[in-house]
């Protein structure tokens, strides 16, 4: 649509030069300044894209949405340090900041490998009441669905794991082979690396500022305190 309207003024001012008797002009100048706009009109709409936060829909959130301190968590499900985290860090966190409204928890999908990837796809495509139930579950089981040689073998672990969620075997291959939650989780991943420079997990972002030093309770309530 821009495009047109572009188009129109130029050719509205070709015309309008020919009708006032300017003919010493160039058609290529024309040319030029569409191309140049149209060019402008792209990079603000690009940049305008860039920056449209994703909803939060997309993650899985534990925690009110007025919570003065936001606090994101990027992780790969078969990583051990997050299976640590998630198992007894933010049930402190919980405890301390998100049931009293202080904190909310942002869970980001970082996978570092296949697997991981696999368990990311199969979060999503559970109930969002059951997500956080999913995390816990996944994590407090990581050694046993981990356990295998080959992709298929793990597979097979995680699908027995999951069906007590609710997820039949079906409904397991539909989700692996879902583009949709597939491009939304490597979209994410690419975000993340790119804004906050992440390249391990856990990652955490307080008020999108990266965690210095141990992801550990007490360095993140240092943090927290400042920050309420």
């Amino acid at each position: 649509m821009q495009l047109v309207l572009l188009s129109l003024v130029m050719i509205s001012g070709i015309l309008f030069q020919t009708y006032s008797g300017y003919y010493d002009f160039e058609i290529g100048h024309y040319i030029y300044e569409l191309l140049v706009l149209n060019l402008i009109y792209f990079i603000i709409c690009l940049k305008s894209y860039a920056d449209t936060p994703k909803a939060l829909s997309d993650f899985v959130i534990l925690g009110a949405d007025n919570a003065p301190v936001k606090i994101k968590v990027f992780s790969s499900l078969t990583c051990p340090h997050c299976a640590n985290f998630h198992i007894k860090i933010v049930p402190e966190i919980k405890k301390n900041y998100v049931e009293s409204g202080k904190v909310q928890l942002i869970f980001i999908d970082f996978p570092l490998d296949q697997a991981a990837f696999n368990a990311s796809k199969l979060l999503h495509c559970v109930d969002q009441k059951k997500q956080i139930t999913f995390l816990d579950t996944v994590y407090e089981n990581q050694d046993e669905w981990t356990a295998g040689s080959n992709i298929n073998e793990i597979n097979n672990n995680l699908k027995k794991i999951v069906q007590i969620l609710g997820i039949n075997s079906t409904q397991f291959d539909k989700c692996l082979n879902d583009e949709v939650i597939s491009d939304k989780i490597l979209n994410g991943r690419i975000d993340g690396h790119q804004k906050y420079s992440i390249n391990s997990t856990p990652t955490i972002i307080i008020n999108e500022k990266k965690l210095e030093g141990p992801a550990s309770f007490k360095n993140i309530k240092k943090k927290i305190e400042k920050l309420i």
